[in-house]
């Protein structure tokens, strides 16, 4: 079935120290996102990008001093992506650091009940207490929830923006200690990649999409280091020991089979890291996957 697609650029980098990944959304075009999936049979429009404070133009202090900025662009994606699901249409959000997800996920769970897929070597649910590095984009799993600074966990309105039963976290790998304790008492399904390795990507998918079919609207939020730095060189913070490129594809094609996918973001594409913008070439192939292209 032909989709609706609204593809969105947040050119943002303020929520890591490494810089580069605000040019990921360029990367994916020039990389032919917007061919490629008119090739699917999606109806596309880019929407252009969400205006983002330019990082040096900021006190250059990192971390923290980034708050008000990052916290009025997630306002700005949260409303843009309100108004692209209020016409119909599939927002795709390019970004960007993780951060983004603060505005992405919010819109996305206004009034709908949502469950959210969130694919990353990290859980980025640290608070500014607990976080070794002070940089937000470790925070925004944890301000969707409920926890951290009410300037995250207000973003787009107040209140929790997604219920932990109703979070899937997969291909985690690397935690910060403050955050395995608060992860084992949150409730979210976790699935490491340990348990990846043990049992099969196949079986590790099946439970989360079964998981997540109760939902009427979930929401995807792919960062590119969920794959190992071998497939996606091109990431802010990779680690060893991730996905592989067919275990990647199978988990977005069972996503595509068995839910209901509302929105998508793609987060921490690198290009200045890459090796001839191949995390680009592979996040589009990603995408494609899960909006619905087969083998056959």
């Amino acid at each position: 079935m032909s989709k609706s697609i609204c593809v969105i650029g947040v050119p943002m980098d303020l929520g890591q120290a490494r810089r580069g990944v605000d040019m990921g959304p360029a990367a994916l075009r020039y990389a032919g996102l917007a061919r490629r999936l008119k090739g699917l049979g999606c109806s596309v429009r880019d929407c252009g990008n969400v205006e983002i404070s330019l990082r040096d133009t900021l006190p250059d202090a990192g971390g923290m001093s980034f708050l008000p900025a990052v916290a009025q662009a997630c306002e700005a994606i949260y409303r843009r992506g309100r108004e692209t699901l209020a016409a119909g249409d599939l927002p795709l959000y390019l970004g960007g650091d993780h951060s983004i997800a603060m505005g992405t996920v919010g819109a996305a769970s206004h009034g709908l009940k949502t469950g959210l897929l969130w694919i990353d070597a990290h859980a980025d649910f640290n608070t500014p207490e607990s976080s070794p590095s002070g940089n937000i984009h470790g925070m925004p799993l944890a301000a969707l929830t409920g926890h951290g600074p009410v300037e995250l966990t207000e973003i787009g309105r107040p209140g929790i923006k997604i219920p932990t039963e109703n979070a899937v976290l997969l291909g985690l790998r690397d935690l910060d200690q403050a955050e395995k304790v608060v992860l084992l008492q949150s409730g979210m399904k976790i699935y490491t990649m340990r348990e990846i390795d043990e049992r099969g990507i196949g079986r590790v998918a099946q439970d989360a999409v079964d998981y997540l079919g109760r939902l009427e609207h979930v929401h995807v939020s792919l960062d590119m280091d969920c794959l190992d730095p071998s497939e996606a060189p091109g990431v802010g913070t990779p680690v060893p020991g991730g996905l592989s490129y067919r275990e990647a594809h199978l988990l977005m094609e069972m996503i595509a089979e068995s839910l209901t996918v509302g929105s998508l973001d793609v987060v921490e594409i690198n290009p200045i890291l890459d090796n001839r913008n191949q995390t680009a070439e592979l996040a589009i192939e990603l995408i494609l996957s899960v909006l619905g292209k087969t083998i056959i």
